[in-house]
């Protein structure tokens, strides 16, 4: 081999060496893909945080939600999410039930309209079938239509508040405080999250109905406000007490402006105070101007 070949076959041969060595090389991770610090597991770009339970345009009914405590979540009348999918009077509701609480949706809700059956507001668990008498002679038995068997799975019933004795209140139009206290944080109009008013107290203090009504609701099932109730005064006003230590009212009861519903508290909260807030046709508004002047 002569001098002139050795030097063709010498510089073929680093051609060669220098791609493979291009190949194998590794490219950096950028932000999209990056590596977590003190970790060697690698977080892939196309991985996605899961959706928050019921997504952004639907609400899966859980055991205590009610159509009103439901309707407050999402900013909403009752009357307009109960029009969204197709619910009537007296406003059923089903544990599991999927209700959408975007106005857009009712031609997708008017598919589950056949589902909703009479029953109270509130979902709880199905209820046995009640027994049967027996009768002097044997009969055969009754097969159910499986779209029967399916709706009694599906329906929820609710306990009926035991009755009081006391005779329901229409809304007169008069407001009380619901308790004695300096307002720590006012109404808000531009705000956003949580529009009402915060009023300073101490643990136990006596919270008041702010006027006539119906509890709609009594619970702790809506983040940020601790033990909540909500009273319904008439077809447009509801107002909400929340952060209380306990709740003294249930739902389907009458409430008379100045009688006592709960007992502050710090419930969703780090200080004893009562959360105040009126909404009109599902729209929050300044309390003050309901209350009478302190």
């Amino acid at each position: 081999m002569n001098s002139y070949t050795r030097v063709i076959l010498v510089a073929v041969l680093a051609v060669v060496l220098h791609a493979c060595a291009s190949s194998t090389a590794k490219a950096p991770i950028d932000s999209r893909n990056n590596q977590k610090q003190g970790s060697s597991k690698t977080y892939s770009g196309s991985q996605k945080t899961a959706p928050a339970p019921g997504g952004s345009d639907y609400h899966v009914v859980q055991a205590g939600d009610t159509l009103y405590s439901i309707a407050w979540r999402y900013g909403l009348s009752y009357r307009d999410l109960a029009s969204i999918n197709g619910i009537r009077s007296p406003y059923t509701i089903y544990k599991g039930q999927r209700l959408h609480v975007k106005p857009g949706s009712q031609q997708q809700a008017a598919k589950t309209v056949a589902l909703q059956q009479p029953a109270a507001v509130k979902a709880a668990p199905v209820a046995a079938p009640a027994a049967t008498a027996p009768a002097s002679k044997p009969a055969p038995p009754k097969t159910a239509s499986p779209a029967a068997t399916t709706t009694t799975q599906k329906a929820a019933t609710a306990a009926v508040p035991a009755p009081t004795g006391k005779k329901a209140l229409s809304y007169d139009g008069k407001w009380v405080w619901p308790t004695r206290g300096r307002v720590l944080t006012p109404f808000q109009p531009s705000g956003t999250g949580k529009r009402g008013i915060d009023i300073g107290g101490h643990e136990d203090q006596p919270v008041k109905a702010a006027a006539n009504g119906k509890v709609v609701y009594a619970g702790s099932g809506l983040v940020g406000y601790g033990r909540l109730i909500i009273v319904k005064h008439n077809e447009n006003l509801l107002s909400a007490y929340g952060h209380n230590n306990k709740l003294l009212v249930k739902e389907g009861e009458h409430v008379a402006a100045g009688q006592m519903i709960a007992k502050m508290g710090s419930s969703g909260t780090n200080r004893n105070e009562l959360y105040f807030e009126i909404r009109k046709n599902g729209k929050p508004t300044d309390p003050l101007r309901y209350l009478p002047k302190q």
